[in-house]
């Protein structure tokens, strides 16, 4: 792998354990129901046990891609990367949230294309 691919997947890995933050630790405090948009502190205090389990996924999705850049296996970051991409497009569809493509799958699309290319 060379310093670009390195550079693409630590910012993909940085962006999913920020989220695994605001999902995990974030969910009921000001900054996770302002970031994700919640109605209220109580509706995130029903849904905390749910936030925290979506905030694992992310953290496996970070860790995948930090064994990648570890191993420098470009097997592994693909699937990873791959999987980081379905997930942001699959948050973005159902959530009708735009702004999920943007963050989770842009990233991972270029890390993609710097590993193929």
């Amino acid at each position: 792998m060379n310093v670009i691919q390195y550079v693409l997947l630590a910012v993909v890995a940085l962006i999913h354990l920020y989220i695994v933050i605001l999902e995990m630790l974030l969910w009921t405090k000001p900054k996770g129901i302002k970031t994700f948009g919640l109605k209220s502190k109580a509706f995130a205090e029903e849904t905390k046990v749910m936030a925290a389990n979506q905030g694992l996924y992310n953290g496996f999705l970070a860790g995948g891609l930090i064994w990648s850049m570890l191993s420098e296996k470009i097997d592994v970051a693909l699937f990873f990367l791959i999987c980081v991409f379905i997930a942001g497009a699959y948050g973005s569809f159902s959530t009708k949230k735009p702004r999920i493509f943007v963050v989770q799958s842009i990233p991972a699309l270029l890390g993609l294309a710097s590993l193929i290319l």
